[in-house]
């Protein structure tokens, strides 16, 4: 993953330092990192297992649990010396339960402290089976007036989920069959590649799919190199196209956009959150146009936003999460827009009267 967001790093690094030239500015941009610092970085990386306990020092010890995100994603908790011993639990990105493939969240029974996410914390999610609908019908409509769908799609976990989906779709008859489906992004390929590494992180029920052939199913298509990427223009109707990145601010996705968004017949969908600022974002609020990698764009296209898919918990489960501690720990609420932190702290105050605190950049705690 490092080196795949390098490579995107240097690479609109060299196109905007070709815009400058272009402009009469010589002013060379650098990109924040290289495929060589990424590289050099993964000595520094160690595996570690769910469930188990490592000592840090003899002060630190800390475990990681299942947080049911994505394939890896992971609860810490931290124990530390300060007479008596206290324990702080960091959420990191909570998942939903019942999300595709992975488990369901591990829960610690106990924490004096808790530093929580609140990407959802304002929000709840549209039923599964509702969203898998939704999806369908882009999909159907999209192909009848002729077009194809566009997805930006986070490379690891969203791009794997919606691969098990639309399998699920093609063996129900839902959608038209064969389905054509090109993943446009070389880093989602390695990912999917790790997710079938380890069928031993699957739910039952994907572990009962992958088990059993059927005849109808997804085509998947691969396009690594740019040259096959490029190609992918003369693809026009009867396709769906996963590119990164899921918020449009890098990645091939970006390209595919420039030239389709202005198409009327074809559809982009969004199933991931699109934070403020993002092309993304823009897009799902409703703009008419928007500038792509230098060119005005206006948006003819249909666009889906699909929130059932979300791979995070909303802010039910969130709640639910935090209600599973036996005791009442202090909750610092991060991770999320101001607007969605500051409700769930009231929801949580309300719901459970912890001691609460929103920290802003830079603030401080002593613990």
């Amino acid at each position: 993953m490092l080196a795949d967001s390098a490579h995107i790093q240097e690479m609109d690094a060299r196109w905007m330092t070709k815009k400058n030239l272009r402009a009469g500015n010589e002013t060379a941009v650098e990109p924040l990192y290289t495929v060589e610092d990424a590289i050099a970085s993964i000595p520094f990386f160690e595996k570690k297992k769910y469930g188990e306990i490592y000592a840090l020092d003899s002060l630190i010890r800390y475990r990681f649990c299942d947080a049911g995100h994505i394939l890896g994603s992971g609860t810490m908790e931290l124990w530390y010396r300060d007479n008596p011993e206290k324990k702080i639990t960091f959420s990191g990105d909570i998942g939903k339960k019942g999300n595709p493939i992975i488990q369901d969240p591990v829960h610690a029974d106990e924490t004096d402290y808790v530093v929580v996410e609140s990407t959802y914390g304002n929000r709840l999610h549209k039923g599964v089976e509702d969203s898998l609908e939704e999806l369908a019908d882009a999909v159907r409509t999209t192909f009848k007036r002729g077009g194809n769908v566009y997805i930006p799609a986070f490379a690891v976990g969203r791009t794997q989920d919606l691969l098990y989906l639309f399998n699920k779709l093609v063996r129900e008859g839902r959608v038209p069959a064969p389905l054509d489906i090109y993943i446009d992004s070389p880093l989602a390929e390695e990912a999917t590649k790790v997710y079938f590494a380890h069928p031993e992180l699957f739910d039952e029920e994907a572990k009962r799919l992958f088990g059993t052939k059927a005849k109808k199913t997804v085509r998947v298509h691969y396009t690594t190199a740019v040259q096959e990427s490029m190609k992918l223009n003369q693809v026009t109707s009867g396709a769906i196209i996963m590119a990164g990145s899921g918020m449009c601010e890098g990645g091939r996705i970006r390209h595919h956009l420039k030239h389709n968004l202005w198409r009327p017949e074809c559809s982009v969908v969004f199933v991931g959150y699109q934070a403020r600022g993002t092309l993304g974002r823009a897009i799902v609020d409703g703009a008419k146009e928007v500038w792509i990698l230098g060119d005005k764009v206006a948006v003819r296209s249909r666009v889906f936003t699909i929130g059932g898919f979300s791979a995070h918990a909303d802010q039910k489960e969130l709640l639910e999460w935090l209600g599973l501690f036996k005791n009442s720990p202090e909750v610092f609420i991060v991770h999320g827009e101001e607007a969605s932190a500051l409700e769930f702290e009231k929801k949580v105050k309300e719901t459970f009267g912890f001691v609460t605190k929103v920290p802003a950049m830079g603030d401080t705690y002593e613990i």
